[in-house]
């Protein structure tokens, strides 16, 4: 079973940026189209970026712009760093694969605060 590690999250204030990172057990991220997704308190979890294996990415209308999704195939690693972040980009930041999604990692706490 792939087990997913969410790392990079912080608090900071609105305008700030951060990168968050994303490592599974074993090297086989390299293998998948991947996704960031976030969970905000009391709402259901979204995707906001998705990256193909082959490196297109997509993103949802929310964060265009703003956030870019990146993977590193030498290191199996997935990266999506985050600029201007606002306070309703406060959430549990996720990632996993797109489509057929894995067990959920512990996630990575954003909060963009004031």
């Amino acid at each position: 079973q792939v087990q997913l590690m969410e790392s990079g999250g912080n608090l900071l204030q609105p305008g700030g940026s951060l990168r968050l990172s994303c490592a599974a057990s074993g090297s086989i991220l390299r293998m998948y189209d991947m996704g960031w997704y976030r969970q905000a308190p009391g709402k259901q979890r979204e995707p906001v970026a998705t990256i193909s294996s082959d490196g297109v990415a997509g993103y949802a209308a929310s964060v265009k712009g703003r956030f870019t999704i990146s993977r590193d195939n030498a290191k199996d690693t997935v990266y999506l760093q985050m600029n201007k972040l606002k306070p309703e980009d406060t959430a549990v930041y996720y990632c996993n694969r797109w489509g057929a999604l894995w067990r959920w990692g512990q996630g990575t706490q954003v909060t963009v605060s004031s």
